[in-house]
């Protein structure tokens, strides 16, 4: 695993939701798993292809916002793509802004999914803040599934840790 610090401006994306925590995300069964329910809604009803301006088509953000409290609160899972405009938008979508933000950048990988991405989470919550580079800020945290997902057996993600 390697982590780099990195400063982004503002991201607007289009995309669904759900409200879930983190007891609730590893749920084994996809019919009552929220994130999995809304990740299957996302590609089976071909919702990437109907976003508008498009920043860079086929780069899929995975973000946890709108925190309760902490890792151990709710959240709003989102799951879209970054827009260079929000006009005009589908009433089947969301909107997201993230604010410009400190983050600590981890890539793991290659490897299969999930494991790549849950083997990653579980070191992101098993880090110290300085071990991660500060504390967490519980703003906006996000997965980026780029080309080098497209083989699911040998994923390297991208999770984006806001940091204050």
């Amino acid at each position: 695993m390697q982590k780099t610090m990195i400063q982004l401006p503002e991201m607007r994306l289009i995309g669904i939701t759900c409200r879930t925590n983190n007891a609730r995300l590893f749920e084994a069964n996809p019919k009552t798993n929220p994130v999995a329910m809304t990740v299957q809604r996302y590609f089976h009803e071909g919702l990437p292809e109907k976003i508008a301006h498009r920043h860079n088509p086929g780069v899929t953000y995975c973000v946890y916002t709108q925190y309760e409290s902490d890792l151990s609160g709710d959240f709003t899972y989102f799951i879209g793509e970054q827009v260079d405009s929000f006009e005009p938008i589908s009433s089947e979508f969301e909107t997201l802004t993230i604010p410009a933000q400190e983050y600590a950048k981890l890539t793991h990988g290659p490897g299969p999914m999930p494991s790549v991405c849950i083997d990653l989470w579980k070191h992101i919550w098993m880090l110290s803040p300085a071990e991660l580079g500060g504390e967490r800020s519980y703003i906006a945290d996000f997965e980026v599934y780029d080309e080098r997902s497209r083989d699911h057996q040998q994923v390297t993600l991208d999770i984006y840790i806001g940091v204050k």
